[in-house]
């Protein structure tokens, strides 16, 4: 069996229904959609994501991407997309998986591998070209989950050897950027790092620009030249995404969801939740739960 037809059978057998589902290896998810997506906003962990069946589109501003089972995605920093699976349905699903990338096992790695560190254009997010050796190995990753007893021992060398793919591939210069620490792509890494952990407390721009080592004005236009955003309609894309998903998954109000998150106003919640989604908080819910795919899922 050829290692796409294999991942999309592992994947078939480990996901019952539609949308993501976490597994027993922290940095693997495996998504599975029956129909085609409408588009929806959401922040992307740096991951690397193989599609075994299917197509999908992600965005970035005005950039638009289409990657298959021909083709992975890379996305180097947490950034904010928006996606939609473009070919689905019940005899032939998207079937996807998804790896974290493990920022301390990939500076470890370059630590070990040594090396100048060259100057690149690469964007921080990519599609390339299947690797067969790196599908191998993302294959042999997944297929533990058939014998999850072995997952302690061997699963983190199959991270580790996936890691050194990506960075002897063709996006490999990028990654060396972001795991150098004093780089501005490690630093604004940082700076997300910072603003996903505290996301529903008012932000405060020193605090960030201090937690990345930049001066708050270098902060402001890095920042925006990697997400497409500022550090402050980054947390509301932040905060928008949790409180929908406190609605759909938990059933909590709209009040309450935009509480949680850090809204005084249900007001300006319920105005800045229609421009990110197109429809009320109780609207989108409602279209969200009728729906036979999750628009959840990556």
């Amino acid at each position: 069996m050829d290692r796409i037809a294999e991942l999309a059978a592992i994947i078939d057998r480990h996901v019952s229904g539609t949308g993501i589902c976490t597994t027993v290896m922290p940095h693997v998810s495996l998504i599975r959609a029956d129909q085609p997506s409408t588009p929806t906003p959401a922040v992307y962990e740096a991951s690397l994501c193989l599609i075994a069946q299917g197509s999908k589109q992600v965005s970035i501003g005005e950039q638009h991407l289409v990657y298959d089972a021909a083709h992975y995605l890379l996305v180097s920093v947490d950034l904010p997309l928006v996606g939609l699976v473009t070919e689905a349905s019940p005899d032939k699903p998207y079937l996807c998986c998804k790896i974290d990338l493990d920022s301390k096992m990939l500076a470890d790695l370059m630590a070990t591998e040594g090396g100048p560190i060259a100057r690149t254009e690469l964007p921080v997010l990519g599609v390339y070209p299947s690797d067969p050796d790196l599908l191998d190995a993302a294959c042999r990753l997944v297929r533990l989950l058939d014998r999850p007893e072995t997952i302690g021992a061997l699963a983190p060398l199959i991270e580790r050897e996936i890691l050194y793919r990506l960075m002897t591939g063709p996006h490999g210069p990028m990654l060396r950027h972001v795991a150098t620490a004093g780089s501005h792509l490690n630093q604004i890494s940082r700076a997300i790092a910072a603003i996903r952990r505290r996301f529903d407390a008012p932000i405060r721009i020193t605090e960030i620009a201090a937690d990345a080592g930049m001066s708050p004005s270098s902060l402001h236009a890095h920042f925006k030249a990697v997400t497409r955003m500022t550090p402050l309609e980054y947390q509301k894309q932040l905060r928008l995404q949790e409180a929908r998903r406190l609605m759909l998954v938990q059933g909590a109000t709209a009040g309450a969801a935009g509480f949680a998150v850090g809204y005084e106003s249900p007001s300006q919640f319920s105005r800045e939740y229609r421009r990110l989604f197109g429809a009320s908080p109780r609207q989108d819910i409602e279209r969200l739960q009728m729906s036979s795919a999750s628009a959840m899922a990556l």
